[in-house]
């Protein structure tokens, strides 16, 4: 743990902005009516961040530079890593249908990597203007990314909501930190973390800042009852759009939790927790019973990350017992863990999703998908492994990813919430099966083919068997996510 002068640790970012500004600058001299050089490079720039937020991640350094701004550290670079791949694949599984929709544009790319530094932002704030100027920058980003295709009525409804009601949370979020700021005199992290401690400050003002940044966090999130966007958003935007904004957001989403939450109010944890806990459960049963419900395929995985995000909730409310942090590590790897494992899982599902498309026509809704392994046996079976994930059925990684939450939360003494959340799965097994059921038993609605280039089906393979290898040897990543949440902790 080291405060830095150095621009080193923070190379990636810096090389994403200059990357940005490059590829709009080349986009925009090449001219319209000509090929968009700017997919190869928003690729390129993409996978060259993985790789060296991977190989930073190894380090296992933690520096703070920018006067204590920016943190990064172990947690921050593995985030970041995947969070980096996590847009290296959407940018591959939508190549295709952006160019049957002509949205195959240098403005979708400009836009996506946009939010790609929104997120690393978010990552690595360590301060609570750093952590909204990310928040503003991938909210923004994704606003206009919905309202992209600028002659449908539908995206533009569904860009105006999201609008609305981001700018509303955003302001719970600013009031609650002016909130936090005016009674403990900063904007640090550590340092609103060692005031707090001290005890020393306005406890009301303290509860109310808490409120409303607990309420902020939960909309970006997703989770109930702040989810009224979340819906209408991903059956209204364009379906490689819903893809953006259904991934790495949810990760970087994970990770403002752990830096305002952990890192600066961790003293404060017997208050946000029981906020936790009803939103837990609240996210649990809207979720879960509403997606029952739906015949829209991008609504019913709207309510199914509802569900997702109160799991992740599951494990930032285990941490604190008895005002001791002793599982803290466990509880909130257990967290990051699983929403890297889902944002694993969604890419791969709107993957699938997205070739069942094709030029006039969105597979949107669940007879679309009738009789699929008649017709593509195999990609049925990686939207079979996918389901199985999303219900948390073995040995795909989504049953570990549960079974690690659950365990937190059974150590933390709190058992009465595990049943509850067992038995929510079990009821969102349903409509995950339901699939299942479509593709394998019912009699097929046509004979299109899937538009899917080698590419894609390649990476749609190597997508569903990391699901399936994470489940069955998950040992190396939870034991990096607890790594990485180790180092956080003790700096």
């Amino acid at each position: 743990m080291q405060s830095s002068s150095s621009l080193a640790p923070v190379a990636p970012i810096i090389f994403l902005a200059v990357a940005i500004a490059a590829i709009n600058w080349i986009d925009l001299a090449r001219g319209k009516g000509r090929t968009s050089v700017a997919y190869p490079l928003a690729l390129l720039t993409t996978l060259v961040l993985t790789f060296w937020f991977a190989l930073d991640a190894a380090n296992g350094e933690t520096h703070y530079v920018f006067a204590n701004l920016v943190v990064v550290d172990p947690m921050a670079n593995v985030l970041s890593a995947f969070c980096s791949l996590g847009m290296f694949l959407t940018l591959i599984y939508t190549r295709t249908y952006l160019s049957n929709r002509d949205m195959f544009a240098g403005e979708f790319y400009m836009l996506a990597l946009f939010t790609l530094g929104g997120q690393l932002v978010m990552i690595t704030g360590n301060n609570f203007l750093t952590l909204y100027l990310g928040l503003e920058l991938l909210s923004l980003s994704s606003y206009a990314l919905v309202a992209l295709r600028r002659d449908s009525r539908v995206t533009s409804e569904s860009a105006i909501k999201y609008f609305v009601l981001g700018a509303l949370a955003s302001g719970f979020l600013l009031y609650g930190m002016s909130m936090m700021y005016g009674a403990t005199g900063s904007l640090n992290l550590g340092e609103v973390f060692r005031v707090v401690e001290s005890g020393r400050v306005n406890t009301t003002m303290l509860a109310f800042g808490v409120v409303f940044i607990v309420a902020g966090v939960s909309f970006k999130l997703g989770a109930a009852p702040f989810h009224m966007w979340i819906p209408d958003i991903y059956q209204g935007s364009p379906t490689a759009v819903t893809l953006l904004i259904a991934a790495g957001p949810k990760v970087a989403a994970f990770a403002l939790i752990m830096r305002l939450l952990v890192e600066g109010l961790l003293p404060l944890a017997g208050d946000w927790q029981m906020m936790l806990v009803v939103l837990s459960v609240v996210s649990l049963l809207i979720g879960n019973l509403t997606a029952i419900v739906q015949t829209n395929l991008k609504r019913m995985l709207a309510y199914s990350t509802i569900s997702h995000m109160g799991f992740i909730l599951l494990g930032m409310l285990s941490g604190v017992v008895a005002n001791k942090a002793d599982g803290a590590a466990n509880a909130y790897s257990a967290s990051m863990f699983y929403s890297i494992t889902y944002m694993l899982t969604t890419l791969g599902t709107f993957g699938l999703i997205l070739i069942r498309t094709r030029k006039g026509f969105e597979a949107e809704t669940l007879d679309d998908l009738k009789g699929m392994s008649r017709r593509h046996p195999w990609f049925a079976l990686l939207m079979l492994v996918m389901m199985f994930s999303m219900a948390g059925i073995p040995p795909t990684v989504g049953f570990y990813a549960k079974l690690a939450v659950l365990s937190a939360v059974v150590k933390a003494g709190m058992s009465w919430l595990a049943v509850v959340a067992v038995v929510f799965s079990l009821i969102g097994a349903f409509y995950y099966l339901r699939i299942v059921k479509l593709m394998y038993f019912d009699t097929p609605a046509g004979e299109e083919p899937l538009e899917a280039s080698v590419g894609v089906r390649s990476f749609l393979s190597l997508n569903g068997l990391a699901v399936i290898l994470l489940g069955l040897f998950p040992a190396a990543l939870m034991n990096l996510c607890y790594q990485a949440i180790r180092a956080t902790l003790a700096s």
